[in-house]
C-alpha cells in the first residue's frame, strides 16, 4: 500500500464555517466588474469615446464605485446615469457579492451625434 493511501479511509471531518477560511475579490476584478457592467449599461457608444472606466474602493465586502463614461449628444443624461448605477449596483452585487451604497457617475465628454452635426451645417 502506497503511503497517503490510507487517508482516503478516513471519515471526513466537518470545518465549522467561520473556521473554513475566507475569499477576498481583489479591488481590481471589481473594477472590471464595475466597468463592463457600465459598458453593459451605455451600449454603443459614440463614434470616438472611450471605453468607461471604473474606480473601485472596497472595505468589508462594501464597495465604493466611482464610473468615468462619454455620452452620445443629445441623450437624457440623467437616466442614462440612472441607468448606469442601477447595473452596477446589480452586476457587483450579483458577481462578488458585495454591498454597492455608492456609485458616482462622471461624465467626462459628450459626443455630437453625427446627423445632429450635418444638419447644422451651412
Amino acid at each position: 500500500m502506497s503511503p497517503g493511501a490510507g487517508e482516503l479511509d478516513r471519515p471526513l471531518t466537518v470545518v465549522p464555517p467561520g473556521e473554513r477560511g475566507a475569499t477576498r475579490i481583489a479591488d481590481r476584478v471589481v473594477t472590471k466588474i464595475a466597468s463592463q457592467a457600465a459598458l453593459e449599461a451605455v451600449g454603443t457608444l459614440p463614434t470616438g469615446a472611450d471605453r468607461p472606466s471604473a474606480s473601485v474602493v472596497v472595505h468589508h465586502e462594501v464597495a465604493h464605485v466611482r464610473v468615468q463614461l462619454e455620452l452620445g449628444y443629445p441623450c437624457d443624461i440623467g437616466a442614462r446615469c440612472r441607468t448606469v448605477r442601477h447595473q452596477v449596483v446589480e452586476r457587483v452585487s450579483t458577481l462578488a457579492g458585495m454591498q454597492v451604497p455608492e456609485v458616482v457617475v462622471q461624465v467626462e465628454r459628450l459626443h455630437l451625434e453625427a446627423a445632429l452635426g450635418e444638419g447644422r451645417a451651412r
